[in-house]
């Protein structure tokens, strides 16, 4: 195993892949370190003197800059390290060579056809209230008619969340949009809307933003119209389950696929073995058709420009200078600093500043040009890599990824969390140690990166889970029965 990396021959840290001693060597191209003081795995040591204001390279680019003279050898951390950024940037487009993704042996799942044509990896009954006021009637129903479950019908599941009502325009408007994107979702087999009768996003509301309904497929009930709500909601669930379980899974091209990658709970592992590790997969996926799509926007901040480079057209920059723009100026409009971040566990894992953070979560993305760039709440319409605005926050970017089409979320953490979404969520660990430690939590393990693995041989491992995952493997927050759901709240309650 590595005590050490220096990712690229820029840089003037290196990485602690292991807890590093005083007194130790580090070896560079050019010259020896001596390590002047521990050095905790995931932190960053100094291979030169930096000179006060000197900027930190990491990634081969700046991480920020120094507060005070760091003789080599040295710990460089939230101590003596402070961020470059600042507010609204204007950018300019340098285009970089469309890169060449490695191919590999052609891979296909075992998935649910639907009726118009769309792809799920699970056959689930979803029960989605309109409106917080039901979600308690939401949560009985689904555990009431689990045991209606049959054939392939695999679960029922409530997504309770506290909106409906008493929002204002734009958040208002998203809930619509996100309750109908779950509604719409393939991975459901059958959907149960249930309504209480005098919300704002009443059930009458909802159906102007779910286009054409499969009435075999979505039932609606208003609880206020009904004597007894959990008596009507079990005879819709038996023609829900009925209906659901004359699906079987059948053989699809993974180019059908549609997989949302995410990080939290990062340390200073992330960007070197999980992340890039997702971000190889992501090239896999696409060079055989598929599909993936990059969120958390705030956690871009500092690397964008290495994805507004990889934009396949000009316009695709605009957008996505907008997108970043548009998210500094919500920080802005609420009198909040644009890099409050990173998180307290992030900086126990090591990570310094909001680029030290933005360069090894970006990781994610691969080499693949971005193809499209996403509102929140938009479903992907374009194959390859696809840019979508939402928050750092691993629910409500995760539910966004779902919302958007994404069958399977890959969520990449160097400190681990239990937390589950509306799809299955492969929760993929930066290191050894929290893989072995929470066990029930982790479902792959990228640790061994630096262990006694290659990138090409993990990320083809990734591939063949995320198939097995696609096929009906369930992942461990499935098999402890979490399901979560979060919208994005950005305005006024009423």
């Amino acid at each position: 195993m590595q005590d050490y990396i220096i990712i690229n021959e820029k840089d003037n840290v290196a990485v602690a892949l292991t807890d590093l001693p005083a007194g130790m060597i580090i070896h560079t191209k050019d010259h020896d370190v001596l390590v002047k003081e521990d050095i905790a795995r995931g932190h960053k040591v100094t291979l030169c003197d930096l000179a006060e204001g000197e900027n930190v390279i990491k990634y081969g680019n700046p991480i920020g800059h120094t507060t005070t003279f760091v003789p080599a050898g040295s710990h460089v951390h939230i101590q003596n390290i402070k961020t470059n950024l600042g507010e609204l940037l204007e950018y300019e487009y340098h285009p970089v060579a469309k890169e060449e993704l490695r191919q590999t042996h052609k891979r296909t799942f075992m998935g649910y056809r639907r009726p118009n044509g769309k792809v799920g990896v699970r056959n689930e009954i979803w029960v989605i209230p309109t409106v917080g006021c039901v979600n308690n009637v939401a949560t009985a129903i689904a555990a009431a008619a689990k045991s209606k479950c049959h054939g392939s019908v695999e679960d029922v599941v409530a997504f309770p969340h506290p909106y409906g009502c008493s929002q204002m325009g734009d958040d208002q408007e998203n809930s619509r949009i996100i309750l109908a994107d779950f509604i719409n979702h393939p991975n459901a087999g059958g959907v149960l809307v249930l309504g209480l009768g005098c919300e704002n996003s009443s059930i009458s509301v909802l159906k102007e933003y779910l286009g054409e309904i499969d009435e075999n497929r979505v039932k609606f009930l208003q609880c206020q119209d009904v004597e007894d709500e959990m008596e009507a909601a079990d005879a819709l669930l038996e023609e829900l389950v009925s209906y659901a379980a004359s699906f079987e899974r059948e053989e699809i091209d993974a180019s059908e696929l549609i997989i949302g990658m995410k990080c939290g709970g990062s340390d200073g592992l992330s960007g070197i073995t999980a992340n890039p590790t997702v971000g190889e997969f992501s090239d896999l996926l696409i060079s055989q058709g598929g599909t993936t799509i990059l969120t958390e926007v705030p956690e871009m901040f500092g690397a964008e420009t290495l994805l507004m480079d990889r934009c396949a057209t000009p316009e695709l920059f605009k957008k996505t200078v907008a997108m970043i723009n548009d998210f500094k100026e919500y920080f802005m409009r609420h009198n909040q600093t644009i890099y409050e971040n990173p998180s307290p566990g992030n900086k126990k894992g090591g990570i310094s500043t909001l680029e030290d953070k933005s360069l090894g979560c970006t990781q994610k993305s691969g080499k693949a040009s971005v193809m499209d760039v996403l509102p929140y709440g938009k479903k992907v319409t374009t194959k390859g890599l696809n840019l979508l605005s939402a928050p750092g926050n691993d629910l409500v970017a995760a539910t966004a990824l779902a919302a958007s089409g994404a069958h399977i979320v890959l969520f990449t953490t160097g400190r681990g969390t239990p937390f589950a979404s509306p799809v299955p969520t492969v929760k993929i660990s930066t290191n050894s140690a929290l893989s072995n430690k929470k066990n029930n939590w982790i479902d792959f393990n990228c640790g061994v990166l630096v262990e006694d693995e290659t990138m090409d041989v993990l990320a083809e491992k990734l591939f063949d889970y995320v198939i097995e995952v696609a096929s009906g493997k369930k992942v461990k927050a499935e098999e402890a029965g979490f399901h979560d759901m979060a919208i994005f709240k950005q305005g006024v309650t009423l």
